[in-house]
């Protein structure tokens, strides 16, 4: 599933590509006909991102939310001139046609159209997302000290932190040493504290590179394991593999619904 920073890269991207313009919005499979009919040719005001959820807010007060789920995709393409739109390849749930580009969305778990003051009932559910500026980490602070759930569960429930998905966890709680079924209760402000830093500096890194990249200069040292293809991570996905610090078999086992990775040396 995409995490946080693939969604505010579509924000900006979106906003970019159609904000301030008219917008023809259809939907060519049919389960967002009438979605689409509602805001199309109506002018984006603002395609912003809060967690995993993407907001195309429109003239009028009507607003496109969408979640991508596990398979939800945007394909863009330029708008050529003289040539007529490409054919919609497969089941295009929504296609959005602006003045120099266009783009179909395939496969999302939510597309949907809300009136504004709805937003705030989808915001509301969500935790403070580390990418806004106006995140308040305080919030999922006070979720987390007081719950007996392991935090490796709380960084993937939506409620505590919007954004987070299985590689951030992983490797956030490799890079503080926490192992993962540690309970909420147990984890001190202080480690709570540097966790959100890193976190926000972990995900501007990603939404600035389009992807995730966890390991720290002093650990990049050209290992075989780096190779192409292989993780580029200090733990997700490399269930069975070494320790890259200490040489112990990295662990895996399902949480959240998710395969979770971790040192059961350098994490405790």
């Amino acid at each position: 599933m995409p995490e946080g920073h693939t969604l505010h890269r579509l924000a900006r991207l979106h906003q970019r590509r159609f904000g301030r313009a008219p917008v023809l919005v259809s939907s060519p499979q049919g389960r967002f006909a009438d979605g689409a009919a509602a805001v199309s040719g109506r002018v984006l005001t603002k395609a912003d991102a809060w967690g995993k959820h993407l907001f195309h807010h429109y003239e009028g007060g009507q607003v496109v939310h969408v979640h991508l789920g596990l398979y939800g995709t945007f394909t863009e393409w330029p708008l050529a001139a003289g040539k007529t739109q490409p054919l919609p390849v497969g089941q295009v749930r929504m296609r959005m046609v602006g003045t120099e580009y266009g783009a179909d969305l395939r496969g999302p778990t939510v597309c949907e159209v809300l009136a504004e003051p709805e937003i705030g009932d989808v915001i509301g559910r969500l935790g403070p997302d580390p990418l806004r500026r106006d995140a308040d980490p305080s919030l999922a602070w006070a979720r987390i000290r007081k719950s007996r759930r392991p935090i490796g569960a709380l960084l993937m429930d939506q409620t505590v932190i919007a954004g987070v998905g299985n590689v951030y966890r992983s490797e956030l709680l490799y890079r503080h040493h926490i192992d993962p079924h540690r309970p909420g209760v147990r984890i001190d402000e202080a480690e709570f504290e540097a966790m959100w830093a890193d976190l926000v500096a972990l995900m501007r890194v990603g939404l600035r590179r389009g992807k995730i990249h966890t390991i720290r200069h002093e650990d990049d040292h050209g290992a075989p394991s780096y190779a192409p293809g292989r993780p580029r991570t200090y733990v997700y996905r490399r269930a069975g593999e070494p320790c890259r610090i200490c040489g112990t078999e990295i662990r895996t086992e399902v949480m959240e619904g998710r395969n979770l990775f971790w040192c059961p040396t350098e994490q405790h």
